[in-house]
C-alpha cells in the first residue's frame, strides 16, 4: 500500500499573509505520505525571500526531490516537484501545450517520476493545469499523448494527481480518466472539496490511477494548520498496486472504503 498527497502549496503563501515552508512541511509530514506531489513552488524567486522552497519542503520531510520549473526567469523559477521517500527516478519533465487567453498567466508544466512500491514500479506524473477550459483542453490532449500518459513507459500501475483547475464531472478529468482506465463515477458529496481552504467548496485537486490501482480510502486535510498554510487543501489517497502485498496489521489506521478512483 501506499499514500500519495496531492497539494497545491500557493508558494507557501497562507491565508493569513505568512510565508512558511516549514509549516507546509509541517502539514505534509502529519499524513504521513509515501509520494508528494506539489504545486506553486518558489525557488530563489526574490518575492519569497529567494528561498528554495522545495528543497526547504523536502529536507525537513527527509524526501527525494524531483522539482520541475514551469517558469523560469534568469535564477528565479516557480513549479511543481514530486517527493517520495520510496526509490524513485525522474523520467521526465516538460512544458504543455495551451496558452491562456488571459493575459500575465504562467505556463504550465508536469514531470513524470517512477517510484519502486514493494518490488512494483508505480508511474507518477504531476501537473497544474490552466484555469480556462480552452488552455486545460491542449494541455490534456498533451497529457494523453505518445510524451506522457500514451508513452509505452507509463504503463499501468500509473497515477496523474495535481491540481487541474476542473471539477470530477467536467470533460478535463473525465478525458484524463478514461485514458487512465478509471471509469467508475466520482465522489460528489463535496467531501473531496480543497478550495479555498478556509471554507472549501470546489474538488479542482485530484489523484486518478489507473485499473490495476485498488483505490482504498481518500481524505482531505481539513486540520486548522491547512486552512492556514496554503489557499488550497491537501488531498491524500491511500492505493493499493495490484501484486504488492498488504501491510502488516496495524501499520496503518483502518480507513473508510470509498467507490471511485477518481477524486
Amino acid at each position: 500500500m501506499a499514500r500519495i498527497l496531492t497539494y497545491n502549496v500557493h508558494r507557501c503563501l497562507g491565508t493569513d499573509g505568512r510565508l512558511s515552508p516549514e509549516r507546509i512541511a509541517e502539514v505534509i509530514a502529519a499524513a504521513e505520505p509515501d509520494i508528494v506531489a506539489l504545486q506553486e513552488l518558489d525557488v530563489g524567486r526574490a518575492r519569497t525571500g529567494g528561498v528554495d522552497q522545495a528543497a526547504r519542503i523536502a529536507g525537513a520531510l527527509g524526501m527525494t526531490l524531483h522539482f520541475h520549473a514551469a517558469v523560469q526567469v534568469v535564477e528565479e523559477k516557480f513549479g511543481d516537484a514530486i517527493l517520495t521517500t520510496r526509490p524513485c527516478r525522474l523520467v521526465k519533465t516538460g512544458h504543455l501545450k495551451g496558452k491562456s487567453l488571459i493575459p500575465n498567466r504562467d505556463p504550465r508544466g508536469a514531470l513524470w517520476a517512477e517510484i519502486e512500491i514493494e518490488g512494483e514500479r508505480l508511474q507518477v506524473i504531476n501537473t497544474h493545469l490552466g484555469v480556462t477550459a480552452r488552455e486545460r483542453i491542449a494541455q490534456v490532449d498533451t497529457l494523453v499523448g505518445p510524451e506522457w500518459l500514451g508513452h509505452p513507459d507509463c504503463r499501468d500501475p500509473a497515477v496523474l494527481a495535481g491540481d487541474f483547475n476542473a471539477l470530477p464531472l467536467g470533460r478535463t478529468c473525465k478525458l484524463l480518466a478514461t485514458k487512465l482506465g478509471a471509469v467508475e463515477a466520482p465522489v460528489l458529496d463535496g467531501s473531496l472539496a480543497t478550495f479555498p481552504s478556509r471554507m472549501p467548496v470546489l474538488s479542482i485537486d485530484h489523484v486518478l490511477v489507473s485499473s490495476s490501482v485498488k483505490l482504498l480510502a481518500a481524505e482531505v486535510i481539513r486540520t486548522p494548520l491547512a486552512r492556514l498554510a496554503s489557499d488550497h487543501l491537501p488531498l491524500k489517497v491511500d492505493v493499493r498496486l495490484g501484486n504488492s502485498a498488504e501491510l502488516t496489521k496495524g501499520s496503518r489506521k483502518k480507513r473508510q472504503n470509498l467507490p471511485s478512483p477518481l477524486t
